[in-house]
C-alpha cells in the first residue's frame, strides 16, 4: 500500500534550483533483521552514532534522526541525540517499530512488523505513544515520520495529519516488500509529493531506483532475476554488470561510491531535485548489521559517506538541506500525479 494517488500532488522546487541533499538516519535498537522480538531493546550501538554525525558536520549537513521507542526512552539512546538536536546539529523525527512500541496488542510476526498492517486504532496509538515519548525526551513534538520497514498503510496518512506531522519519508521506491506482507514500491518513483486530505503532508521517499537499459521493463526484469533459481545463478549481478538493470538505494549500506553517483546522475537526468541519503544507526557499530562487521569495514563505510557528500556538494553542484527546511521552501501546490 502506498499513499492514495487521488490525494497526491507533485512537489517541485522552482526550475534552476540546485539539487538538494537530505540525510535520514533510521535510529533504532539492535536486532536480528530476520526476526522480531519485544525483548530486543538494546541501544548500545548509539554510543557509535557520532561517527556518522562527524562526517555529516564536515560537509555542513544536518541529519534527521528518525528515532524509535527504545532509543528515545533509554538514556543511552536519547542522550547523544539530545546534544545534537539542542545544538542545531541535527533534527529529530519518529520511526515506528511496532513490536517494541506500546501499546503491545498485536501478534509479533513479519506481517505486523509493518505499521501500516495494524488496525487503524492500534497504529494510531503506537504513533501517538512514540510522539509523546519524543516530546518528553527532546522537548518538541516530532514533525517527520518514517514507518519501520518502510511500512505505510491505508490509514497512515490520516493518522499523520491528525497527529501534527509535516513530512513522511517512509516509501522506498524500486523495492517490493510484499513477500512477507509489506508494500510493493517496485513501480514507485522517488519524486516528492504533497498528500493527505488537505495535501499538507510532504512525502520525500527514500532515494532508490532501477538504473540501466532495461527502462520500463526494469521491475519485471529484477523480479525475474531475484527469483530463487535465478538468484542462485547470480542473475542480479550479471544483469548489473551488463548494464541491463541495477537496483540502487542512496545509502552506503551495500553500495559503493560509483553506484551512488551513477544513481544520482540517472535520477537527475529524469528531473529529480531532492536526494535522500539514508543509513541505520546500528550499522555504525561493527557486528550489528550485515553491512559493517569490522572496524575496517566501518572506516570504508564512512569513507563512502564522506566521498559522496563531497562529490554531491562540490562536483555535482548540490546543496545541503533538511526535510523540514525543504518543506518550508516547496510551493504548496502542484499538478495531480498518480502512482
Amino acid at each position: 500500500m502506498i499513499h492514495d494517488p487521488t490525494t497526491r500532488t507533485e512537489a517541485r522546487l522552482p526550475a534552476g534550483t540546485p539539487p538538494q541533499l537530505v540525510v535520514v538516519v533510521d535510529t533504532e535498537e539492535e536486532f536480528d533483521w530476520r526476526r522480531f522480538d519485544r525483548a530486543n531493546t538494546s541501544v548500545a550501538a548509539m554510543a557509535d552514532v557520532h561517527h556518522g554525525q562527524t562526517v555529516c558536520e564536515r560537509h555542513g549537513l544536518v541529519p534527521t534522526y528518525v528515532a524509535d521507542f527504545p532509543v528515545v526512552t533509554q538514556p543511552a539512546g536519547s542522550a547523544p541525540l539530545r546534544e545534537f538536536v539542542r545544538e542545531g546539529r541535527a533534527e529529530i523525527g519518529a520511526h515506528l517499530h511496532p513490536w517494541v512500541n506500546p501499546p503491545y496488542e498485536e501478534v509479533v510476526d513479519a506481517q505486523h512488523s509493518y505499521p501500516g498492517n495494524l488496525p487503524e486504532p492500534l497504529e494510531r496509538a503506537k504513533v501517538e505513544a512514540l510522539a509523546a515519548a519524543i516530546e518528553a525526551a527532546f522537548g518538541e513534538r516530532p514533525k517527520v515520520y518514517k514507518a519501520g520497514r518502510y511500512g505505510i498503510g491505508p490509514h497512515s496518512a490520516r493518522i499523520l495529519e491528525d497527529l501534527g506531522f509535516d513530512v513522511d519519508c517512509s516509501p522506498c521506491p524500486a523495492y517490493d516488500l510484499s513477500g512477507d506482507g509489506g508494500p510493493d514500491y517496485s513501480r514507485v518513483d522517488a519524486m516528492p509529493y504533497w498528500f493527505g486530505r488537505a495535501r499538507r503532508l510532504l512525502c520525500v521517499p527514500t532515494t532508490a531506483a532501477f538504473t540501466g537499459i532495461g527502462g520500463a521493463l526494469a521491475p519485471q526484469l529484477w523480479r525475474a532475476a531475484t527469483s530463487p533459481l535465478a538468484s542462485r545463478l547470480h542473475a542480479p549481478g550479471v544483469l548489473s554488470r551488463l548494464g541491463v538493470v541495477s537496483r540502487i538505494r542512496l545509502s552506503p549500506e551495500g553500495f559503493d561510491l560509483h553506484a551512488l553517483t551513477r544513481l544520482t546522475r540517472s535520477l537527475r537526468a529524469r528531473g529529480q531535485q531532492v536526494f535522500a541519503f539514508s543509513y541505520h544507526s546500528s550499522t555504525l557499530r561493527p557486528g550489528c548489521t550485515q553491512y559493517v562487521r569490522t572496524v575496517e569495514q566501518r572506516a570504508a563505510f564512512l569513507g563512502v559517506m564522506n566521498d559522496y557528500f563531497a562529490w554531491f556538494l562540490r562536483d555535482f553542484g548540490g546543496v545541503a538541506t533538511t526535510l523540514r527546511r525543504l518543506r518550508d521552501r516547496l510551493p504548496g501546490s502542484g499538478q495531480a500525479v498518480t502512482a
